[in-house]
């Protein structure tokens, strides 16, 4: 079986010095590795590339034969960090919570305990003809969140 805290100490010490963090190291019982690393600025394939080498080239095959993924966190995928609420800060996102109830908004602010949104919607205003969009600062603590993901629009 392959060692994690090993494997922890070989991507520790590529990134280090970089603008690269790791998101998520998991290694199943049948040895396949997945690494899945961000950045402020993004990753390319060139940087899984050099990780993935990083890795297998400090593992021996013969000893234990395992499968090695690295990926950069995707756009469609949960958050998993405060660093990746603090990259998207200024962004739409769309948090879901543990009850089930869909919320999307801007990301305002982000910190160890909880973060913000900015949400808008368009309600009916006594005496008005038009419906009149209304803003709404909302907080969150982590535990009571199922997931925030980037909210993806084409406008």
């Amino acid at each position: 079986m392959v060692n994690k805290s090993y494997i922890q100490t070989l991507i520790d010490s590529h990134l280090e010095g970089t603008e690269l963090f790791l998101v998520e190291l998991n290694i199943s019982t049948t040895n396949k590795i997945a690494v899945t690393i961000d950045s402020f600025q993004g990753v390319t394939i060139e940087e899984c590339i050099a990780l993935s080498r990083q890795i297998e080239g400090n593992l021996d095959r013969e000893a234990d034969d395992f499968e090695l993924e690295v990926s950069s966190a995707g756009i469609d995928q949960p958050f998993k960090l405060l660093k990746q609420y603090e990259k998207h800060l200024g962004e739409q996102v769309k948090v879901i919570s543990l009850d089930g109830q869909t919320y999307k908004g801007k990301l305002l602010s982000c910190n160890t305990e909880s973060f913000e949104i900015l949400t808008e919607k368009k309600v009916k205003v006594e005496g008005k003809k038009k419906k009149q969009v209304v803003t709404e600062t909302l907080r969150f603590e982590y535990p009571t969140i199922k997931s925030t993901k980037l909210e993806i629009t084409f406008k």
